[in-house]
């Protein structure tokens, strides 16, 4: 791999590597750090990876494990809120719109962060990155069943959740 195929194929992800590695680790700064080791592992090994098919799904696997060794490491769990990288700018809307929706949001991320940890990984990596539920195999190592009924629970839980929390006092 020479530099213009580094700059096509892998750096064009690393903006979701480091949101990945965020949800993990719940740290700005770690997250970077994170994904800086992985344009480096990668560059580093970049003579013997030639049969590496999906390089985006290899880095977000490679981002998952460096995560969770630190994690390890650090002998802590991810569980701070989701907000960041969860933005949702629409032009147009009132303030009490804008509002509303920013509260949505929040109470939706704090609602998938206390997701057990396999699913919160399924359902952002689905539902935020739009990974394709082969990608999520590849990324996390789980069969097509464990993804997609992870991806189930998750949701039907927030669902269920969110649900019951806008319906109280009615």
């Amino acid at each position: 791999m020479d530099i213009q195929a580094f700059e096509t194929k892998v750096l064009p992800s690393k903006n979701k590597l480091f949101r990945f590695a965020l949800r993990l680790l719940g740290n700005v700064d770690e997250a970077q750090d994170v994904v800086q080791e992985v344009l480096i592992k990668v560059w580093n090994g970049r003579e013997s990876m030639h049969q590496i098919k999906n390089w985006e799904a290899w880095c977000m696997r490679l981002t998952r494990n460096l995560s969770l060794d630190r994690l390890r490491a650090q002998q802590r769990k991810a569980t701070d809120s989701l907000v960041v990288g969860m933005e949702v700018r629409q032009d147009g809307l009132s303030p009490l719109e804008k509002t509303e929706l920013t509260e949505s949001m929040q109470q939706v991320s704090k609602l998938m962060a206390s997701l057990p940890e396999k699913q919160r990984q399924v359902m952002h990596l689905r539902d935020v990155e739009g990974y394709s539920y082969n990608e999520i195999c590849e990324i996390l190592e789980l069969d097509m069943s464990q993804v997609k009924i992870s991806l189930f629970r998750a949701r039907n839980s927030v669902r269920e959740k969110l649900v019951k929390i806008n319906a109280y006092g009615l």
